[in-house]
């Protein structure tokens, strides 16, 4: 099995896959003060409960935008699984040609995404990853990748709304029965869910007509499911697109 890791600055994307697919996903919390051995044991724990342990690690993938995680979590797999990680960033085929002002300064999960998207769907795609940051990137009809839309993700906004209001409560993020709220948690619940999906439906709608053509639009990060259904637009919904990235990089460099 193969070990692949994606560092988030909320979450760590911790999966494994064979030559037949992925075998597990799961999602651990990044804690940028953690030790190797707690993360040893975080992983050893998600491996246990899908039947599996470090002895079963044959290779591992790492990618990260949090590079103060990153060199912890290589430690931490080399010690226990005995194997060291292919870390993606310079030097590591893609396979992805990146026509932005600095490759260097574009995410590694974005890549992955890309990646995945490129391989999976058709061209030209608008790629949309939902997770700390909302984020839209464009890719031409020659697979290239021109370039990228960052915003606060749902969680951030969530957040500030809890934290620096006096009135407004923290809620859970689900789909209220009407779009306009008749009690303050439903109101909120209205605003997280609705106001974000329009958001998104609007953003397709503004870098087509930059583009100049429809696009394939494909999303995924840990509140896609969640608001895909809520979209006019068609969108293909893949939560395991990173992964899938992660697995096309390691096969083209193993």
């Amino acid at each position: 099995m193969i070990l692949a890791v994606d560092i988030g600055n909320t979450h760590i994307l911790l999966g494994g896959f064979d030559e037949k697919g992925i075998l597990f996903t799961e999602l651990l919390t990044t804690n940028r003060h953690a030790t190797d051995l707690e993360y040893a044991s975080l992983i050893e724990t998600a491996l246990r409960v899908n039947q599996l342990d470090f002895t079963t690690i044959d290779g591992a993938i790492l990618s990260s935008v949090v590079p103060s995680v990153t060199q912890v979590i290589r430690t931490a797999i080399e010690r226990f699984a005995k194997v060291t990680p292919l870390v993606v960033g310079p030097g590591v085929k893609t396979g992805l040609k990146i026509r932005i002002d600095n490759p260097a300064q574009l995410g590694t999960d974005l890549v992955m995404a890309a990646v995945a998207g490129i391989r999976d769907y058709k061209v030209p795609q608008i790629n949309i990853y939902m997770g700390t940051a909302t984020t839209f990137s464009l890719i031409d009809d020659q697979k290239n990748f021109l370039g990228t839309s960052i915003g606060a993700g749902m969680g951030v906004a969530a957040d500030a709304l809890s934290e620096r209001t006096s009135q407004l409560p923290s809620v859970a993020f689900e789909t209220p029965k009407k779009v306009i709220g008749t009690n303050t948690v439903d109101s909120m619940k209205s605003g997280l869910m609705y106001q974000t999906a329009s958001a998104i439906d609007g953003m397709i709608e503004r870098i087509e007509e930059e583009y100049g053509s429809p696009c394939t639009i494909v999303a995924t990060g840990r509140y896609a499911s969640s608001i895909v259904p809520l979209c006019k637009r068609t969108i293909h919904c893949d939560p395991d697109l990173i992964l899938k990235g992660l697995m096309e990089v390691y096969r083209k460099n193993a």
